[in-house]
């Protein structure tokens, strides 16, 4: 099985920094994980918020510990609520169900790890995550 190394989430991230810039988003902050929910990357352009580590860690880590990306765990939470509280506290609290935090999957359809991105809309967040990934030679799952 592949695994995402340190040149491949800094591409990622680099990759996803430019898309939010070409974007104009609002300053993100991204975190890439290994397929245990180990961080292996995270940047936090210039005058994003100090707390926005942990919210794009809990995408990440949601995804990866779940198997399951941001927007798909969001459907769940809103049809089973009380599964995903449970899963969040199994986890202690760590996972951010929305879009923005996505699955990362090598050429086999297994997956490696996962992206977290915030600082702008959800949507948007899950968008660039997607243009880094693919800007590394891996596919995304949003």
């Amino acid at each position: 099985m592949a695994e995402i190394n340190l040149r491949k989430a800094r591409t990622i991230i680099r990759k996803a920094l430019e898309k939010g810039r070409e974007m104009e988003l609002k300053p993100l902050s991204i975190v890439v994980v290994d397929a245990g929910g180990h961080v292996i990357a995270f940047e936090r352009e210039d005058t994003a918020p100090p707390g926005r580590f942990g919210i794009a860690h809990g995408k990440a880590h949601g995804a990866v510990m779940l198997g399951m990306a941001g927007r798909a765990q969001m459907a769940r939470a809103e049809q089973q609520a009380y599964f995903m509280a449970a899963v969040n506290g199994v986890y202690g609290g760590q996972q951010i169900p929305v879009p923005g935090g996505v699955l990362v999957r090598d050429k086999k359809d297994n997956v490696i790890g996962a992206v977290g991105v915030t600082g702008d809309s959800s949507d948007n967040d899950a968008e660039v995550a997607l243009a880094g990934i693919a800007a590394a030679g891996l596919t995304g799952e949003d």
